[in-house]
Order: C-alpha cells, then structure tokens, then sequence
C-alpha cells in the first residue's frame, strides 16, 4: 500500500476519532434529557401572549389557527388565560377575511394589520414581530408560525410550565408531519439531529439555537433583543439570534414533552428546500465564535469521515476502515435512534444510513450560506 493511502488511512482514524469524541461529550446527553414540561402542580400560571406573523397564509389559518385558539390554558371561571395576535403583514389572499370570521367565535384573538406602504423600521419578518410583540397584553410570549398546528389542547402550558420556574427561553420541538418521499424523510431526519444539537448543547451548558414555530420567551427579554442593532441583520433566524443574544445555562431550557411539539409540513420541492436551507442558514455566522468552532468541526469532520472512507474503498486499507466506520456508525445512530424515538418519529431510523452519508453532501452544498450569505426575505 502507497504512502498517500497511508496518510489518508491515518487522516481517516483522526477524523473518526473526532467524530467519536464529539458524540460522546455532546449526543450521548440525550440519554439523560428531562423533561421539564410538567406543568401540574406549577403555582404562577400567567397569561400568555401567542404571535404569528402571517403574509398569504389565509389556508393555514383557516386550517390550524382554531387549535392554536382551542388550549386549555383558562382562568378559574374557565375563560381563555391568552390572548393570540396575529400580525397580517401586507397579505394580498383572503387573510384578512380568514381572521374577521375567527374572531366571531374566538374572543381572545386579536389581529394587527400592516398595510404594503406602511414604513418599516426593521426588515422582512422582523418588523411584523415587533409589531406583534408592541401590541402584546402579556409578559410571557409564546411564538410560532401560521403554517404549524400544536401537538395537542395543553401544548401552551406544556411549554410556558418551565417559565414558573424562572427561565426566560423556552426552546420546543417544531415536528414535521411525514408524507411520504426522501424529501420528506430527509427534511425531518435533519429536523431530529437539529433536535439533538440544540438539547445536548444546552446539557452541556452552551445553548445556542432554538426553533421559532416554537419558543416561549418572556416580553422583556424579546424586547432587548429587538433593540439589538444585531437584531436586523438578517431576516430570518431571530430564533437563534435570540438564544445567541442572552441565553444562558440557568434562563434558557429544551422541552421535549410530546405533547408540547408543533407540527407542520416540509417543503415539497427541492429548489423550494434549498430556499428554506439558505435562509435558515444564513444566521450561522451570528453565533458565539466558540459555538462556530464547535459546529464547523462537527460538520467538516462528518464530512471528511465519509469522503476519506470513500477514497479507501479503492486501497487495502478497506477491511480495517470499514470496521472503524462501523464502530462509529454504530454509536452514532444508536444516538439518533434514541433521539428519533423520543421524538416520536420511528419510521426514520431504518433511513439513518442513507442520510448519515447524504448529509455529507448537505454539508459541502450549503456551507457557502453558512459563512458568506444572508437572505433578506422571509417569504
């Protein structure tokens, strides 16, 4: 065997010895994640304000907004203890419409009009946020989309539960319903490693990522973070931006009670994905240096494991890389397994093969968007 299948054969031991360590110290937290949505027994209930910022979105609104209207979250008199706002940025559809008849049967949702000339203060779905956040009645904000729909009638207490006990972030699951295609499958398989990231990373003491079709903060703190010059630099990630700006290991928390999760659907055509992926992505370069380090590592070692696995299917060294990429596969998707069944998304784990290596891919198409590009619509 030639000197350079030697170095690669070495390289190729580095890398998964990264890939290893990095598991260990970070995914493995997984196994011991609680559960911190209990909401039973909890004195200092408050009222809560619910935002979605919607532009077109009379369809969903129609469809999913009655659920978001329907919690079980109610006074002693059995009234609603929220009020939801919803910011109709400029919808040119049958939004508006969608909303005067909902407010007939909902007493407790209220609506804020922006109107295509109105002068903005801050870009794309940042303004409508604060616009949102302005006009809320309530210190506790829970956040989330039009096109979503809660797992269940007590997803709002499962969520703000943890607000009772002094946190001010509340990060929660944002599922996506599964429909059949790799798409599909993909799009969720990277939604339950995304999970991952974001739950051990916060066991570890470094949270930084949250998902906003599904996060409780208080009032006070999503104001300072809109009044953060940082805050109007890109037009989609607010959610992240918001963790990166003031979480910390004692105010910011994961649930990840079934009950509490969102659902929505993935995106059903690739140029629509990849829309998705550089807008989402374009906020990466916000995050605290340490956690860059942390996910660039991560990902390029990833990356590098199965490119140099690749080239050494062609040497000698095949047999003996093939069993040191097993034992790391196999720690690996034991993990998001664990991960993917707490997440109530069993149908995944058979796939995990095929995705632990597409990922690769993912990771050369979109590091680009990672580093240099910021997307500055938001629909």
């Amino acid at each position: 065997m030639g000197i350079v299948a030697t170095i690669i054969f070495y390289a190729f031991i580095f890398w998964v010895a990264v890939q290893c360590g990095y598991a260990c110290y970070f995914f493995v937290r997984i196994l011991w994640l609680k559960d911190t949505a209990k909401a039973d027994g909890i004195q200092g209930l408050k009222p809560v304000s619910i935002i979605i910022c919607a532009r077109n979105e009379a369809e969903n609104l129609e469809k999913y907004l009655p659920k978001v209207l329907s919690q079980k979250y109610l006074t002693d008199s059995a009234d609603a203890a929220f009020e939801v706002i919803v910011v109709n940025d400029a919808s040119t559809d049958g939004t508006e419409a969608v909303l005067n008849r909902l407010k007939e049967n909902y007493k407790q949702l209220r609506t804020v009009t922006i109107s295509a000339g109105d002068e903005r203060t801050l870009k794309a779905k940042n303004f409508a946020l604060s616009m949102g956040v302005q006009s809320a009645n309530y210190d506790w904000l829970m956040l989330t989309d039009a096109d979503c729909y809660p797992a269940s009638e007590n997803w709002l207490s499962k969520m703000v539960a943890p607000l009772c006990k002094g946190k001010e972030i509340v990060a929660g699951f944002g599922a996506y319903t599964a429909t059949g295609g790799l798409l599909n499958a993909f799009s969720r398989w990277e939604n339950v490693h995304a999970f991952l990231q974001m739950a051990t990373y916060y066991q570890a003491g470094k949270p930084y990522m949250a998902v906003g079709r599904n996060l409780v903060c208080t009032k006070s703190m999503m104001k300072r973070a809109i009044d953060t010059p940082t805050w109007d630099a890109i037009a989609s990630g607010d959610d992240d931006l918001l963790v990166n700006l003031f979480a910390t290991p004692t105010n910011y928390t994961v649930v990840s009670d079934p009950e509490s999760f969102t659902y929505s659907g993935t995106k059903q055509s690739l140029g629509e994905y990849i829309q998705q992926k550089q807008r989402h992505l374009s906020v990466g370069k916000l995050y605290k240096p340490g956690i860059q380090r942390l996910l660039g590592a991560y990902g390029f070692t990833h990356a590098a494991t199965w490119f140099y696995f690749v080239m050494l299917a062609f040497t000698g060294y095949l047999p003996l890389a093939a069993c040191i990429l097993g034992t790391r596969c196999a720690l690996y998707w034991s993990l998001w397994a664990v991960t993917a069944i707490r997440l109530k998304d069993y149908k995944l784990i058979a796939l995990f093969p095929l995705f632990d290596f597409g990922w690769m891919l993912y990771n050369f198409a979109f590091t680009p968007y990672i580093l240099f590009k910021s997307k500055k619509s938001w629909k």
